[in-house]
């Protein structure tokens, strides 16, 4: 019996999802568990796994395409069954939201979508090989203008009808030098997820008085600790593997407990002050920079914390992440490393309505005074704290980063 594959609903506000790349083919065979495609929201990125065995007998919507949440996007079988009843163009109600041209941009009915993808996905012409969606090409033909040396926007170089329109309105995108074909620039359209990052941070920062204080801290009693770690996790496989960012993010939530006005939101009117600390995380992924949140922090041990560190930045690099848990507003406070990078100092950005963020930079060794006058070189990482200015002032800003120093300084394990 054939199966329907629909698009997941990822957390009450969303709606529609963006495909963004198939994995499979129609009339390939799957497995249970393979990727079929990946699609994104306005606030992340997901993959789908097919939930059963057998053929995909058919797809309704191509790249590009946004989809209503909980409508059939394939179906998976055995083959020469029929899939007439999946289809949704038979199922969706007038008033169901419109679709997203798959490789246009364009809003239009269910109907013209799923004409629009049947017709065909990619021309060919000859020597050139023209990506060109049909309905572009038509537009072209039309207002009688020339495509071959223009370079789409569409997905992977697609020209689509929003190219055709600038050529035509003199905003020329050739992107082809016509006697050696040698590719000058190469322009792409941004992700769903990069654009909500770009207005995140642009709003962030047009939206704030942000200022950054840096210091460094001692870290030779956590480098001890984390040698103890590496030495214990040889021979015991039960050892947790605590990295010095988990021992960090733990001096951190320690600093928060005797500075809670930093564990707050601001809300324009008012200081929302929490009394758990809700810890976000930047992870660096494949799709973009996601701040996952580790729940209620401030409750959980070393451990608990270096697992649960570990088990929110995994789930955003597999694209499984809660998105409910990638809001700004679910963390009280974010924590963004860049040690591991080399770099030594930045400028980290709040995200809003958290009224602060920790920058970790790198370890560097400095000469010091070891005592009495005796120098040697001591690891030092550095610290960089951004913070509102709307909502905390300089001196509990610096008294609270000085927490935070003295918390990684004092260390032990």
């Amino acid at each position: 019996m054939a199966t329907a594959v629909i698009m997941p609903k990822q957390g009450q506000s969303v709606e529609t999802c963006t495909i963004t790349r198939w994995f499979k083919s129609k009339g390939e065979s799957v497995s249970v568990g393979d990727i079929l495609f990946s699609y994104e929201t306005d606030k992340a990125s997901f993959d789908l796994e097919s939930p059963v065995e057998g053929m995909l007998l058919d797809v309704f919507f191509g790249e590009g395409a946004e989809v209503p949440v909980l409508v059939n996007v394939a179906v998976i079988g055995k083959s020469g069954e029929t899939t007439d009843s999946f289809n949704p163009d038979k199922s969706i109600p007038q008033s169901a939201p419109a679709f997203t041209e798959s490789i246009d941009d364009r809003a239009f009915t269910a109907s013209e979508a799923l004409e629009e993808i049947k017709e065909v996905k990619v021309l060919e012409i000859q020597d050139n090989k023209i990506r060109i969606s049909p309905r572009a090409k038509r537009m072209a033909e039309n207002k009688g203008l020339k495509y071959n040396n223009l370079r789409g926007s569409g997905p992977n170089g697609r020209i689509i009808t929003r190219d055709i329109e600038k050529v035509h309105s003199g905003e020329a995108i050739i992107t082809k030098n016509i006697q050696t074909t040698e590719t000058e620039y190469t322009e792409r359209p941004l992700s769903n997820v990069r654009k909500l990052i770009a207005k995140a941070m642009y709003s962030s920062l047009q939206n704030s008085a942000q200022l950054t204080h840096h210091m460094s801290a001692d870290v030779r009693y956590l480098l001890e600790a984390r040698q103890k770690i590496k030495d214990k996790l040889s021979t015991d496989k039960s050892q947790q593997d605590i990295t010095l960012n988990d021992m960090v993010c733990w001096c951190v939530i320690g600093a928060l407990r005797k500075f809670p006005e930093v564990n707050s939101h601001f809300l324009d009117d008012r200081i929302k002050t929490f009394h758990k600390v809700h810890l976000g995380l930047a992870v660096d992924t494949a799709r973009g920079l996601m701040v996952p949140t580790v729940r209620n922090a401030s409750d959980m041990d070393l451990v608990k914390l270096s697992e649960e560190l570990k088990s929110v930045a995994e789930a955003c690099k597999k694209g499984n992440i809660n998105p409910e848990l990638i809001q700004s507003t679910a963390a009280t406070f974010t924590v963004s490393n860049l040690g591991n990078y080399g770099v030594e100092m930045f400028t980290p950005v709040i995200n809003l309505p958290q009224t602060a963020i920790l920058g970790v930079c790198t370890i560097i060794n400095r000469p010091a005074n070891i005592a009495n006058n005796i120098f040697g070189f001591i690891p030092y990482i550095g610290l960089s704290l951004t913070y509102d200015h709307r909502a905390i002032d300089g001196g509990p800003a610096t008294l609270f980063l000085k927490e935070i120093k003295e918390q990684i300084e004092a260390f032990r394990y």
